[in-house]
């Protein structure tokens, strides 16, 4: 008896994935461990291994397709066993229908070649009547995918059909044999968002178009974690990794304490929840795209602590493999963009939170000294997003200038 590899819950908090490629095709045999396709949340990417072991008899959701969690996504049995039943009611074969005899294979290929070419014609050349795995062994070969007549479900042109074509040229559609038209090299390349991608637009858009967001900048002198960040490069050991970065998260746990409108989730247009802890987000770049993993009880945690957390948090977003469940539950997020040189923007918040801080690069400027003469000294740039709904203007002033007091006078903040 056939049995299903249902879509795995990528962590409780995710509904449905989206396929990405698969690495085995029907009619494959699978041992229980092997790869079988890859996946994706709006956070990161997978890989789904076989939890059977027999010959892949159907597949039953194609690449980019949306599916709920433990849904059944292929069947995995003996050749020739029927999978109708393990077919979700939503899902129409991604590839080849189940595995069949070579008898019956025999049996349904004349009828094939006979059917009429104008039918044919007419799926082929319709957009979405090629399959990507066909359409990608198409461009990898150099064939007219259109060229090939169909034999995939509702007249589609699938793999197989790709690769009876560059077997068989003779096998062509009639009109395939037309001259083909010199095309004019277009300046511009269109490109389908990822689902991370999707997500971050609908996130930033939903963000801005529901928060009354105002932006505070601001500097400090950033002599003192300068000095100190120096102080410990010169160390030996975990502590030679510590960041201006990870300094700032420390400073940014313990000041919140005393600003609890800004630690805090707006639950509607009426309703803010208070967090006792500090939950910090920060966002990570990855070739992916932004994502925000989360050190939770950050005001706990020790500035070393932080630093192998965060280091940690972020090597799991670039690898892709990152849970999601670490990707949310934040009441406040940091965003980093002074090593790329940015002086000071405007961070969009990460909703349902109330604020968001930028940190920027340092700066030489200049200042009268105690004694009236002239100095320079490097100034740090604070950009302090926050929601106008939950936090006036003086409150949210009044939690940069703390913050920017700790970072000047940070080996006292570390010593309370």
């Amino acid at each position: 008896m056939p049995k299903a590899v249902i879509m795995p819950k990528a962590g409780i908090t995710v509904e449905s994935c989206i396929i990405g490629t698969w690495e085995k095709k029907v009619g494959d045999q699978v041992k229980v461990g092997d790869i079988l396709f890859t996946y994706e949340t709006d956070k990161a990417s997978f890989e789904c291994e076989s939890t059977e072991e027999g010959t892949l008899l159907e597949i039953f959701f194609g690449d980019g397709d949306e599916v709920e969690c433990l849904l059944n996504v292929c069947a995995i049995g003996e050749p020739g066993e029927d999978c109708s039943a393990l077919r979700p009611s939503s899902a129409a074969a991604a590839e080849a229908p189940a595995v069949q005899a070579p008898a019956q294979v025999e049996e349904k290929a004349a009828p094939v070649a006979q059917a009429p070419v104008t039918t044919a014609t007419a799926t082929a050349t319709d957009a979405t009547a090629v399959s990507p795995r066909a359409k990608k062994l198409a461009e990898r070969t150099g064939v007219d995918a259109s060229a090939a007549t169909p034999t995939g479900p509702n007249g589609r042109v699938i793999e197989r059909d790709v690769r009876n074509l560059i077997d068989n040229p003779a096998t062509a559609k009639a009109e395939a044999k037309a001259p083909v038209k010199v095309e004019v090299e277009q300046e511009y390349t269109d490109v389908k968002f990822s689902g991370i991608r999707r997500a971050i637009s609908k996130s930033m858009s939903n963000s801005l178009a529901t928060a009354a967001q105002l932006t505070h900048n601001t500097t400090f002198d950033a002599t003192n974690i300068l000095n100190y960040r120096k102080m410990l490069k010169n160390s030996e050991g975990d502590l030679a990794g510590i960041t201006l970065g990870d300094i700032v998260l420390y400073a940014v746990s313990r000041t919140l304490l005393n600003h609890p409108d800004l630690n805090a989730n707006m639950l509607d247009g009426e309703n803010i929840r208070l967090f006792k802890h500090v939950n910090l987000g920060v966002a990570v770049d990855t070739p992916r795209g932004l994502m925000v993993p989360t050190i939770f009880n950050a005001d706990q945690k020790s500035l070393l602590e932080i630093s192998k957390e965060v280091k940690q948090l972020a090597k799991e977003c670039r690898d892709g493999n990152i849970s999601p469940d670490k990707l949310s539950g934040g009441t406040f997020t940091v965003s980093n963009l002074g090593s790329l040189g940015v002086e000071t923007f405007t961070p969009v918040i990460n909703a349902p939170q109330t604020g968001i801080l930028g940190v920027c690069k340092s700066v030489e400027r200049v200042r009268r000294g105690p004694n009236g003469e002239i100095e320079i000294y490097p100034a740090m740039g604070l950009s302090l997003t926050y929601d106008h709904r939950a936090v006036d203007g003086s409150p949210a002033s009044r939690f940069q200038k703390e913050l920017g007091e700790n970072l000047e006078n940070f080996t006292v903040l570390l010593a309370k």
